[in-house]
């Protein structure tokens, strides 16, 4: 995975001013866009299309201070207006591309990416690998947009929203694992944008023949194998931290990608002001 990303790395820098199709490449090198998208942006820190922005931003900029025409500029650079060009520029340097040609700065340089794998062996990460049936995630759902950190407030007033007698009669209804009441991510941004709409899910699992009362959501789940990794500490920190080693540890280790389908959250304890969880942490996955 660390050579596709890298690979991935050298394509955007090739062509810089081109569109990049992150699926095509991704399947040429023997996985999938959806996979290689939520990898770059878990070690990188941002999607691969703010990447590619900054990056074409930062190469532009020597344009910018010489004596060419903005609009061929822009064009160059994938823009089909300078004012479109011009935000961009903005929105990366912090100023218009007049003032930096007029001032020559101020600029902001955004270097090329090097994925590198850090092998330390000290801390194993535990996980289990299932193969389930299939089955559905029931409950209540929200559309919500994507923090990469910290509790997401929106989520938060959606779960205070449902009553615990609510809470009560979806662990009774649950059938199936992942047990007990979960917390369910489905239809997430393939570039894994920070800001952008997701389906969260508070509810439960249950088999794919169970009758579903009417005033629930479903999320319909194909049957496949999934990896399953326990977190237990500060919540949510143990659990992001987990969400990041996953993706810096156990992915690049095995032999298994990304599969479609949700994550889920199964929450098996936590402490009263649920400052401290245990939870298992769901990824559907499929062979590399």
């Amino acid at each position: 995975m660390i050579d596709i990303l890298n690979r991935l790395v050298s394509e955007i820098e090739q062509h810089i001013g081109e569109h990049l199709d992150v699926d095509a490449l991704a399947a040429a090198l023997g996985t999938t866009g959806f996979h290689a998208r939520r990898m770059f942006s878990s070690l990188a820190g941002m999607p691969v299309s703010e990447y590619v922005r900054r990056r074409r931003m930062t190469v532009a900029a020597a344009d910018v201070v010489g004596d060419q025409d903005f609009l061929t500029i822009a064009v160059r650079y994938g823009y089909g207006s300078t004012e479109a060009f011009g935000r961009a520029f903005r929105a990366v340097h912090g100023a218009s591309h007049g003032d930096v040609r007029r001032d020559g700065g101020p600029l902001r340089n955004y270097p090329q990416l090097r994925f590198h794998l850090t092998v330390e062996g000290s801390a194993p990460m535990d996980a289990r690998i299932i193969q389930q049936p299939a089955f559905r995630l029931i409950g209540h759902g929200v559309r919500v947009p994507l923090l990469y950190e910290g509790i997401n407030p929106y989520i938060q007033k959606h779960v205070a929203s449902v009553s615990v007698a609510e809470h009560e009669r979806l662990e009774q209804l649950s059938d199936i694992e992942p047990t007990g009441l979960l917390q369910v991510s489905h239809d997430v941004d393939p570039d894994y944008t920070e800001g952008s709409k997701l389906t969260y899910l508070h509810g439960a699992a249950v088999s794919a023949n169970t009758h579903v009362p009417d005033d629930l959501d479903v999320i319909e789940v194909d049957e496949g194998s999934w990896v399953v990794s326990r977190t237990s500490g500060e919540h949510p920190a143990a659990l992001q931290a987990a969400y990041a080693a996953s993706a810096t540890e156990w992915f690049p280790s095995n032999p298994w990608r990304l599969g479609p389908g949700p994550s889920i959250v199964s929450v098996l304890d936590h402490s009263e002001d649920f400052s401290t969880a245990t939870c298992d942490l769901w990824f559907p996955i499929e062979r590399a």
